[in-house]
């Protein structure tokens, strides 16, 4: 009698990552810097090294490849990840790492008017999008991740299911997208029924609901509000199905929207919710109310906006200026 042969190191570390229901973009990250932890040790088998050689590759990053500290941290995360998880291995406190360069950099914001000239500069779908962004401080993958039932009209709020952290938050819906949001969903719920028509119609749902809930994955209320303009295989199920809008379509937009409008600022996507805070904050609004809507854990990654708010010279006057 033959044994079923044990599976790849890299395939467990992806069936492990799904059991925890991590995302897709979660699971590359991290299975590309596992292989590329065991290639930069010639291929040496991880349950054969431990902390020396973690702080080697580290430093080398860092050192050689000079990733940013955020890449870093990734790839951290990551070989952590597959020797608590997936070897099942202790390991004692990693330090004397090559640490690679954090900068101390001021969130980029529009102003008002920029807001507005990007916004003028996008339609349809993208416009919406955008302004869902900038009028309740999402994050792009959270907004591209709404599902039907997580918008109340009624309450004028929006509801986010499983940001960072794995926590859910509630924001408030912008009076201004309440008609646009309500004609996409038409737009989305004829799609769905054509979808269905034709034998399709299913989407992907969080974690085990699939499973608890057979039908569900075929319902309006799971839809999502923003779906993709075709069908796609699920790279995890190799289901056919309607995903949401691809973000790249998104950031692409918004780049082309900035710089059509003549602003030379590094700004995106992410540069609306930096944009909300700021506002929110220069109309008076008390910073911990700031901090629930956008999901901050901690109220000093709010107060970086406070420091934005004070630019050109911490809001003193130019002795220039009294002449």
């Amino acid at each position: 009698m033959t044994l079923p042969q044990k599976p790849r190191l890299l395939d467990q570390v992806r069936q492990s990552i799904r059991l925890r229901h991590f995302s897709l973009k979660t699971e590359k990250s991290y299975v590309y810097y596992i292989r590329d932890f065991i290639l930069f040790h010639q291929k040496r088998h991880p349950s054969e090294m431990g902390v020396d050689e973690i702080r080697a590759y580290l430093s080398h990053l860092a050192v050689e490849r000079q990733v940013a500290a955020s890449t870093q941290n990734v790839a951290l995360s990551a070989l952590l990840f597959l020797y608590k998880q997936v070897l099942e291995l202790e390991l004692p406190y990693i330090d004397n790492i090559e640490r690679a360069n954090r900068p101390k950099r001021l969130p980029v914001v529009f102003t008002r008017t920029e807001v507005k000239q990007v916004l003028s500069r996008l339609d349809g779908m993208n416009h919406l999008i955008v302004s869902l962004l900038y009028g309740s401080g999402m994050r792009l993958m959270e907004g591209l991740r709404l599902r039907v039932k997580d918008l109340d009209f009624e309450y004028r709020q929006i509801t986010i299911r499983d940001a960072k952290g794995h926590k859910d938050r509630v924001t408030m819906l912008p009076t201004a997208t309440i008609e646009p949001l309500k004609l996409q969903l038409q737009k989305t719920q004829q799609l769905h029924q054509q979808d269905l028509g034709m034998g399709y119609g299913a989407v992907e749902l969080p974690y085990a609901l699939a499973r608890k809930y057979p039908n569900a994955d075929k319902e309006w209320k799971w839809q999502f509000v923003f779906p993709s303009w075709k069908r796609s295989v699920d790279p995890r199920s190799q289901q056919i199905r309607r995903h949401h809008v691809y973000e790249q379509s998104v950031q692409r937009a918004v780049k082309k929207a900035v710089q059509t409008a003549g602003i030379h600022k590094h700004g995106g996507c992410h540069t609306l919710r930096h944009s909300f805070a700021t506002h929110l904050l220069e109309d008076g609004y008390d910073i911990r109310t700031v901090q629930e809507l956008l999901g901050h854990k901690d109220v000093k990654t709010t107060m970086i906006y406070t420091h934005v708010l004070n630019q050109g010279g911490r809001g003193v006057r130019s002795p220039l200026d009294s002449y």
